[in-house]
Formats: C-alpha cells, structure tokens, sequence
C-alpha cells in the first residue's frame, strides 16, 4: 500500500515518473520524506487573465521566472490564484514548491448567505481537485487575511467554524495536503488550532518578521510559517 504522503512526480523534461514526498509536519518543521525544508519563498501574481483563462503568464516567461528563483536560492512560490497543472509541473522542475492560495469572496460579509458559502466550497473544492496530489504543491491556504471588520460583523467563532469548513473540503478532496490560512495580527486572536500550520504575512523588517512568526495565530505555537 502507498504511503499517503508519497506522490508521483513526472519529470517534464524526461518524462520519467519518479517518486516524491508530499510535505508533512513534524513538531515545528515541514519535512518531504526525511529532508527537512527551510523555506525560502516569494509571491507570484497576480496577473491579468491570458487567452486560456489562467492569471499566469506564458509558460516559457515562467519557466524563465522560475529558473530565475532557482539561481537565487529560491524554493518556493505563493500564488493568489489557483495555478495551472503547467505551472506546477515547471515548478517541481525547477524544484520549487507551490503555496496554492484558494481565492474566494473573504472581502465582503460572506456568511450573511447560506447559497454564497455552500458556492464558496464548492469553488475551493474543484480548485483542490485540479492541483490534487501534485509533488510541486506545498499547501494549500483556505484563506487570505479576512478584514477584521468582517470578522467582528459576523462573529470570530462563526468565521472560525468556516475556515474549518474549508479545511474539511481540501482534505476531502486531496487528504495529505497540507492545509493552512494566512493570519495578520489584527484578526491574530482566530483560533485555528485545526490547521496543520498557520501561515503569517511577516515585513521585511526582520523584528516585525520575527514578532509575527512568535504570535503567528492561535495555533500551536511551534508550527508559524513566515511568508
């Protein structure tokens, strides 16, 4: 029987299907198999929608990006906006790891309409399943740092309880996934002890970074990633 956290990777280059460990959580550290990653991340995007629909450039300018990062000891991308399987596939060739943000209407008062939220999970839900189980993807984030207006509208354990909701949608549909939400210290008193790491929007101040990865959010205090 496989392991649940060994994925297929196909090399886009060769061709040749390879073994892979998904990402997991140990104690205060991501570890792929028994190599523990240090991450070193950049965001990618937005971008304005091409011709196919996607908010991505062409494949060659981001394979160029791509190779870019590699060359400055970059291993890792957060997009905003669901990638292509493309873009994953150019990703794990360029041994990067893809942090996929699951965009959805977090901006306005979302809970006030039953239809609205049982929209929204099926939208994270078909947006997991394109991306399931690729060797590229490092997490997937369930949410975005929901204004702290709209939190105190609807109520912290309300929205609590539908970040929860999401988190049950992503591990339905790809369950050795990592799931996390990205938290800022206005709304830092969520608790989303759930998540299997919380995931904080640090400055490049590195005593603001530091002070933010400390705090992270109500979750285990060990397992903050600074983004």
């Amino acid at each position: 029987m496989n392991s649940p956290f060994l994925a297929t990777g196909l090399s886009v280059s060769s061709g040749i299907s390879t073994p892979v460990y998904r990402p997991r959580v140990c104690g205060k550290f991501i570890f792929a198999g028994d190599q523990k990653i240090y991450i070193r991340g950049v965001t990618y995007g937005t971008f304005g929608p091409s011709e196919d629909g996607h908010q991505y450039p062409t494949p060659d300018i981001v394979a160029r990006d791509f190779a870019l990062m590699a060359t400055n000891n970059i291993n890792a991308v957060r997009t905003y906006t669901v990638p292509p399987r493309w873009l994953l596939d150019l990703a794990h060739e360029h041994s990067l790891w893809v942090m996929v943000g699951l965009p959805w209407e977090q901006h306005i008062t979302f809970l006030d309409d039953p239809q609205r939220t049982r929209t929204i999970e099926q939208q994270v839900r078909t947006a997991v399943k394109a991306c399931a189980g690729h060797p590229a993807v490092l997490c997937f984030s369930v949410g975005n740092e929901i204004p702290s207006p709209i939190v105190r509208w609807h109520g912290a354990r309300r929205v609590e309880r539908f970040i929860k909701r999401l988190y049950r949608a992503v591990k339905s549909e790809d369950p050795s996934a990592l799931v996390t939400y990205v938290n800022y210290p206005t709304t830092e008193y969520l608790n989303l002890s759930f998540l299997d790491f919380c995931a904080s929007m640090c400055s490049s101040k590195i005593g603001t970074a530091s002070r933010l990865i400390s705090r992270g959010c109500k979750t285990s205090q060990v397992r903050s990633l600074c983004f």
